[in-house]
């Protein structure tokens, strides 16, 4: 049966009567009032006429702002057809007036047909030539709403959101957070109003997942741009939808990345409190491979926390299940290849290096060469920290002349990169250099490299 009214009724009757809407008419929930009758197949803009209200108006209200005086609870009890009695309203002797509604609704039809014929009219401007720029847009200029999401859902929803999400990381792998930390919130912002669409259970738990991973990849653009508050925010939500789905293997992801913000701002012990309850996630997910990176991550910690017995157990348990781990792997660990063992290691030896340069410094190179060597190209912000990685280590090992090179190599690739990370991760280089001034080509580096922070300071 159909649940829009006729008469200039919204909807018909019973919809009132259907318990939740009852209970949201109690509440005075007008956003779930709202959100029932989208659901319902009624659009924003009839909701609008209906109810005297713009429709950006109505799209506040969708997204959760609260309605609190009582004319305007009033006014949309009348213009809905909902009985106010419901709604703890006097009924102040009158019947809800649908020939006001129904007015509405036709004037904004009217107003819509004046729209429509005011863009024609600037779209023939254009086209032959005689617009000029920084006019007036016109009454038919849209404002600022979201776009409407499907009241209902299957599982071509989710993989859409799943698409947006793989492209998106792509473009952040490649060329830097920045590139498309805006687009990730703002698709986040769309695919979010999904968890408010009927939908079979199967289809939620993965629309679940799927916004774990979304707000996973929002807070790693974040952290990459140096947006830390947001960061954190994203990476929250993320590990609650995780749980929630019950997906151990995109908690650890969670975690992981978390402990890697911590490791980034020097503060190796805290990351390795996210890196250990990574790998109960990781354990429980039963994927090996899941398990090595915390294993190398956890490494990379105890490197900088200068504990070389603690970072070889790790690195031998690193390389032990990467072996073990089977081709079938979550998404989130596919980037950890052969290429991204090597860097790993090179990373935890890099720390080590600090402490001990004749030691581990040499080691670090050799690792961070066959890292460096296996990336492809467009994979620049990678190369960026590989390369520095190595520079660093080059020049603690006594080779000042390859250090040069790599070093000026990581600069080139540093300049396509939008990334607050990079300016961070070439500052060890750029120490290093600084201790042999009268060598002129890296001393010639290091002047370089400072120039390169200072232009991407915030």
């Amino acid at each position: 049966m159909s649940t829009i009214g006729s008469s200039g009724s919204l909807v018909t009757p019973d919809i009132w009567e259907e318990p939740e809407m009852r209970e949201a008419l109690a509440s005075r929930d007008v956003s779930h009032i709202y959100k029932r009758l989208r659901r319902k197949g009624v659009s924003q803009r009839l909701i609008a006429a209906s109810t005297g209200q713009s429709q950006s108006e109505v799209s506040e209200i969708l997204k959760g702002r609260q309605v609190i005086a009582y004319e305007v609870l009033a006014r949309i009890a009348d213009g809905l057809g909902a009985p106010r009695g419901y709604m703890g309203l006097a009924y102040e002797g009158a019947a809800p007036n649908k020939a006001e509604a129904a007015a509405r609704a036709a004037k904004a039809e009217e107003e819509e047909n004046v729209k429509r014929r005011h863009f024609l009219t600037h779209a023939a401007s254009v086209a032959m030539g005689g617009c000029v720029f920084g006019a007036s847009d016109g009454d038919w200029f849209p404002t600022s709403v979201q776009t409407p999401a499907p009241t209902r859902i299957g599982m071509t929803d989710v993989q859409q959101v799943q698409a947006a999400t793989k492209a998106l990381r792509d473009l952040d792998y490649r060329y830097g957070g920045g590139t498309c930390r805006d687009a990730v919130v703002a698709q986040l912002s769309w695919a979010q109003q999904l968890l408010e669409a009927d939908a079979k259970d199967h289809v939620r738990q993965k629309l679940l997942v799927s916004l774990a991973d979304m707000h996973s990849l929002a807070g790693w653009t974040s952290f990459d741009t140096g947006l830390l508050d947001p960061a954190r925010g994203h990476f929250g939500k993320a590990l609650e939808y995780a749980k929630q789905a019950g997906d151990n293997s995109l908690a650890a992801n969670v975690l992981y990345r978390m402990g890697r913000v911590y490791l980034h701002h020097q503060q190796p012990n805290e990351a390795l409190k996210f890196f250990q309850l990574g790998q109960i996630a990781a354990q429980e997910s039963g994927s090996s491979m899941a398990v090595a990176i915390m294993c190398a991550n956890e490494g990379w910690a105890y490197g900088m926390l200068d504990r070389p017995d603690q970072v070889e157990r790790m690195l031998g348990r690193t390389q032990d299940e990467f072996v073990r781990a089977s081709k079938e792997k979550p998404d989130w660990v596919r980037f950890f290849d052969e290429n991204d063992l090597h860097g790993m290691t090179g990373s935890a030896y890099d720390a080590l290096a600090e402490f001990n340069p004749d030691k581990y410094a040499p080691m670090a190179v050799s690792e961070t060469m066959k890292c460096n060597n296996g990336y492809e190209s467009p994979m620049q912000r990678s190369h960026v920290f590989g390369m520095s990685l190595q520079a660093t280590n080059h020049i603690r090992a006594g080779d000042l002349e390859e250090g040069v090179t790599v070093g000026r190599k990581a600069l080139e690739y540093g300049a396509n990169v939008s990334s607050a990370r990079v300016p961070d991760r070439l500052r060890p280089l750029q120490l290093e250099a600084a201790k042999h001034p009268t060598h002129p080509d890296v001393r010639d580096l290091a002047e370089q490299i400072r120039r390169f922070r200072e232009s991407r300071a915030v």
